[in-house]
């Protein structure tokens, strides 16, 4: 069972993946940003980099989906693919800083590639305001995000809530971002991992997850221990 953990630049997409992975037990595969060589040049200069930049993490998500077993288990994936098509890809098209050309060749390899994959078995949308959303990329003190333009964030927000909205392959949960604070608050931190856990219940018979329910057990009496 995969779990595609979403959200804008500083949501917080990490940041859960760890905490259900430490707290759940489950599987974590996290967004391979370190390992873009293009990411620093992009930030720099979004005109040259930006299709190179996306068409990276495009091959790295594709790589790991076609690779990934997840019979009997749960993996959470932190950012999906199609949030690379449909909010990051999408709008640096829309911005103008990738061509016409570029984007129907990336677009084209999209389609090539999804006829290959399975939809993950569910979602999990952190949603953020943008001042929720600035404060935690101020906090988190990445260089390469300092000169982030909020007007960039915002659009990406709006493309996220357009496309969250009318995605229909998966069951979805929403979190929210601004009123749960799960890396500072216990007690929105509990509420969070409950939401996630019945979340994942809800679906695992269908999703043939084999003791799952150890995993809950295991997790109420920790629950009932805070």
């Amino acid at each position: 069972m995969i779990i595609g953990i979403c959200g804008n630049i500083g949501a917080g997409k990490s940041s859960l993946t760890s905490l259900l992975q430490k707290e759940l037990g489950f599987t974590a595969v996290y967004e391979a940003v370190d390992e873009n060589p293009f990411l620093e040049d992009f930030y720099r200069d979004m005109h040259r980099w930006a299709f190179h930049s996306q068409l990276f993490f495009l091959i790295k998500r594709f790589d790991f989906l076609k690779k990934v077993k997840d019979e009997g288990t749960v993996i959470l994936q932190d950012r999906t693919i199609y949030e690379d098509v449909e909010i990051f890809a999408r709008n640096l098209h829309m911005m103008k800083y990738i061509d016409e050309r570029d984007w129907k060749l990336y677009h084209d390899t999209f389609t090539t590639l999804s006829d290959h994959l399975t939809p993950p078995s569910g979602l999990i949308y952190i949603k953020c305001s943008l001042p929720t959303l600035l404060k935690r990329i101020q906090k988190r003190g990445r260089g390469y995000e300092s000169d982030i333009d909020p007007r960039y964030l915002e659009r990406l927000n709006n493309l996220y809530e357009e496309w969250f909205s009318r995605f229909e392959l998966s069951p979805k949960l929403v979190v929210d971002g601004d009123k749960l604070d799960f890396v500072e608050n216990p007690e929105d931190r509990k509420i969070v991992l409950e939401q996630v856990s019945g979340f994942v219940k809800k679906y695992c018979n269908r999703c043939s997850i084999k003791n799952f329910s150890t995993v809950a057990k295991h997790n109420s009496a920790k629950h009932n221990s805070l």
